[in-house]
């Protein structure tokens, strides 16, 4: 490993729906079971043996409250915890999916009022963080923001 440390850039998303701000970040947070793609961005997702299935996104509505995925089981797998708690303007997420990861990433979400709209900017930053796999880490969430950004709107449209 080199002594000088890469520079791996955000991923930056945006999204405008038009509902009022109060409402985007309220279908966001509290909503986020009715927009989440569990069935391929969750824990048990990933896992190949099928044998848990998930059934629930949550999102506790406070600071240090936690973002998890519950099972059919009643188990639950962790995603993260609520670090920055803003309503109805801003929420950042301390994400740590990978329980092997060195350590979290962050996700902060903003929520702008743009004339009876809400735009949702995303930013998922820190990628340093996970040392050499801070690139293939990233990699994998760039695309992946862009799919699970459009459901949260299709959501945010039919509230």
């Amino acid at each position: 490993m080199s002594s000088t440390q890469t520079t791996v850039g955000p991923i930056q998303r945006s999204v405008t729906v038009n509902r009022p701000v109060e409402e985007a970040f309220k279908v966001f947070t509290e909503g986020i079971d009715s927009w989440w793609p569990l069935e391929r961005h969750s824990i048990e997702a990933m896992d190949s043996d099928g044998a848990r299935v998930p059934e629930a996104a949550v999102l506790e509505p406070r600071e240090g409250g936690r973002l998890y995925e519950r099972m059919t089981t009643g188990e639950e797998g962790y995603w993260g915890t609520i670090t920055t708690w803003e309503p109805p303007h801003r929420v950042v997420i301390s994400w740590k999916v990978n329980p092997d990861a060195p350590a979290p990433t962050e996700i902060d979400v903003r929520f702008t009022e743009e004339g009876g709209a809400t735009r949702v900017d995303l930013e998922h930053r820190g990628w340093e963080r996970l040392g050499d796999k801070a690139t293939e880490g990233r990699a994998g969430y760039a695309e992946g923001w862009k799919s699970v950004l459009g459901r949260y709107a299709e959501a945010a449209e039919r509230s």
